[in-house]
């Protein structure tokens, strides 16, 4: 799967990072920060 995300607040991110998508204290989703568009 590809998505684009929007963060609300700025973050340092980088290619390679891995992350987790929460909802309500549960993990949804997770994974690998492919490429950053600015």
């Amino acid at each position: 799967i590809q998505m684009t995300i929007e963060l609300i607040t700025p973050i340092a991110i980088e290619e390679g990072l891995r992350f987790a998508i929460r909802e309500g204290g549960r993990t949804v989703g997770a994974g690998v920060v492919t490429s950053i568009n600015e």
